[in-house]
């Protein structure tokens, strides 16, 4: 199994760090990431919902970001990873998922498995190339499964928050009782930590297609490099779900970067300059490679 190795910060972020960050991108750039943004774009699919993108032609690695569940790639995160791929001069994509943001279809439609084909569909048709994936809670769950079915378009692997299995681990913790109610109901209603998201439904056909996407059962068969980032104050997704997701990875080049005060959307500004530069020191390592 990878060695895991709890990091902060030192090595190749601390170098970008006392430079004060990366040469090409400065804070009034992160701060602009909203200024200039890519068009959108709808890819269409036979029988399937279409697919809203905004994508950044560039070079050699690309970078793909996968939102969370009921997110948009219109957040903090999607759209600062634009500017700095912009200004690195590499290919950067964001979508929304299947019954997400500008896409077409229904949410509560959706499951793992239909959100899934959508990632596998944007790196077979809409990217070039091996990618860096970068994953923000559900996003990481899907990223592994993607990784898992297109190693050869995985180049490496952010996760933010990963929420691996995380949504049949909490309902399998359930009470046999508190289960047979809701099975009788139909649905799992699952409160959320951000009031303004409300409740989120889930039907137990949703629970039962998610078993078959369960990655942390057995060893993961992913062996590109794999940055794991995770808020300890993060209510939504515990953190030791990176630690359990990096002990089950094959890759010899895992790290988990733990941040004190982080919290499960890890949008702050310094969990942003964070995630930028794990990605910059990936892209180093990557074309240095080369």
């Amino acid at each position: 199994m990878a060695a895991v190795a709890l990091r902060s910060c030192r090595r190749g972020l601390s170098q970008i760090l006392s430079n004060g960050g990366p040469a090409a991108l400065s804070s009034q750039r992160l701060e602009g990431a909203r200024r200039h943004k890519s068009t959108v774009q709808y890819a269409s699919r036979p029988d399937l919902p279409k697919l809203a993108y905004r994508r950044v032609k560039g070079k050699s690695p690309g970078v793909l970001f996968l939102p969370g569940y009921g997110s948009n790639m219109n957040g903090q995160k999607a759209e600062a990873l634009e500017e700095f791929c912009k200004s690195l001069g590499h290919s950067y994509l964001r979508f929304d998922y299947t019954g997400h943001g500008a896409s077409e279809g229904v949410l509560s439609e959706g499951t793992i498995g239909t959100w899934k084909k959508d990632v596998l569909y944007v790196l077979d048709e809409l990217v070039e190339g091996p990618q860096i994936m970068v994953g923000s809670s559900l996003g990481g769950w899907l990223m592994l499964l993607a990784a898992i079915a297109r190693p050869e378009k995985t180049a490496a692997l952010v996760g933010i928050s990963t929420a691996a299995d995380h949504i049949v681990t909490v309902y399998n913790s359930l009470s046999l009782e508190a289960r047979k109610v809701f099975e009788e109901k139909g649905a799992w209603t699952l409160p959320t930590k951000h009031p303004e998201e409300g409740l989120h439904d889930f039907n137990m056909d949703f629970l039962k297609e998610a078993e078959n996407h369960c990655v942390l059962q057995s060893p993961i068969p992913i062996t590109c490099p794999v940055r794991l980032i995770h808020g300890l104050k993060d209510e939504d997704v515990p953190w030791h779900i990176s630690m359990q997701v990096a002990e089950r990875i094959l890759s010899a080049d895992v790290d988990v970067i733990l941040r004190r005060q982080g919290q499960h959307r890890m949008s702050e500004r310094d969990d942003i300059k964070l995630m930028v530069y794990t990605i910059d020191d990936l892209i180093d390592k990557l074309t240095t490679l080369v």
